[in-house]
């Protein structure tokens, strides 16, 4: 399948001012977001910071206290019904029957869907199932599913029918590691073929493996969003690990460098090499140079590297809090 094309600045999501308000409180606080087609765009922020009201005041599952709306360049909830045939989704958890198999289950939900054409349901099902890797489990009734199994149904159940957006609210809740890895995979996939993917999550790393572009959540509001390289856009910092703090601070002054000793979160353990570390400016040396200008000036070098800035510090930056903190 090839790919389609958009014009740049197209965008499968788009809110302007979108606010929900439950009695006092404020969930979502005059946010606007911008999810260009084709991407994978991480929603990230803590449990509780406003990313699932969010979503389900997208696809038109609860009404905006105000603000607007657009999914696929159409307004919503107004074009709810010409819209959500193109979305698939995933939100806060799938609800099956558990008297019935997960194939079952799919086979009656996709006839509840208007669109979906029955003399195709039966491989489509199949398909989908294969897709999460449940081909083995189609015929097992839901109650024997693992949590993960249950996640993996709702997936499939996302992708009965081609979709142009797909919503993935914590896709890889209660996934082990090799079927988190796999999630990963047929997102990517999915991506490829041309589906934009909105990826709802808290856990970093899961975002840094899979997504293009992402926004950062907290306490309702929308602090920052763009593309990952904008998002980890910091200070970058050189750490060398050696008995002789004090030459390596020496050297890597006369490099240009303001270095200094690391004060370590959790005490090293006694007789420990200490680490220098440096922040570096725009145009930094390359690291070779340096390695190579500690070894000449007699630095014994037990170890080195150059961290680059991540999610996690951008996000401590931008809230001077844990990523597990929830107001």
């Amino acid at each position: 399948m090839t790919p389609p094309t958009w014009a740049a600045g197209d965008l499968a999501i788009e809110t302007r001012a979108l606010t929900k308000r439950f009695g006092q409180q404020t969930a979502v606080d005059a946010i606007d977001l911008a999810v260009p087609m084709g991407s994978v765009f991480g929603f990230l922020g803590p449990n509780g910071s406003g990313k699932t009201t969010s979503i389900r005041v997208m696809l038109g599952l609860a009404a905006a206290t105000s603000g607007e709306v657009s999914l696929l360049g159409e307004s919503m909830p107004g074009r709810l019904a010409r819209v959500l045939p193109q979305v698939g989704a995933l939100v806060e958890g799938p609800a099956f029957y558990p008297f019935l198999s997960g194939a079952a289950n799919l086979r009656r939900l996709d006839t509840a869907d208007r669109a979906a054409p029955g003399r195709t349901r039966r491989a489509r099902v199949d398909r989908a199932l294969d897709r999460v890797g449940l081909s083995n489990a189609a015929g097992k009734k839901v109650s024997a599913y693992s949590l993960g199994m249950k996640q993996r149904l709702g997936i499939a159940n996302a992708l009965l029918m081609p979709r142009r957006l797909l919503v993935l609210d914590e896709p890889t809740n209660g996934l082990d590691p090799q079927g988190t890895r796999e999630v990963r995979a047929l997102v990517r996939s999915l991506a490829g073929e041309g589906t934009t993917v909105f990826v709802s999550s808290h856990l970093l790393a899961e975002v840094e493996h899979m997504c293009t572009h992402a926004a950062i959540m907290s306490a309702g509001r929308l602090l920052v969003q763009g593309t990952l390289d904008e998002l980890r856009a910091g200070e970058s910092r050189v750490r060398v690990r050696t008995p002789d703090a004090d030459a390596a601070i020496r050297v890597l002054a006369a490099a240009g460098l303001t270095a200094g000793l690391e004060t370590p979160e959790v005490p090293a353990r006694p007789g420990a090499d200490p680490w220098v570390s440096a922040p570096l400016d725009a145009d930094p040396q390359p690291a070779e140079s340096l390695v190579a200008a500690l070894v000449a000036a007699g630095v014994r070098v037990r170890g080195f590297q150059i961290d680059d800035a991540s999610l996690e510090e951008r996000f401590v930056a931008l809230t001077g809090e844990g990523f597990d903190v929830v107001r």
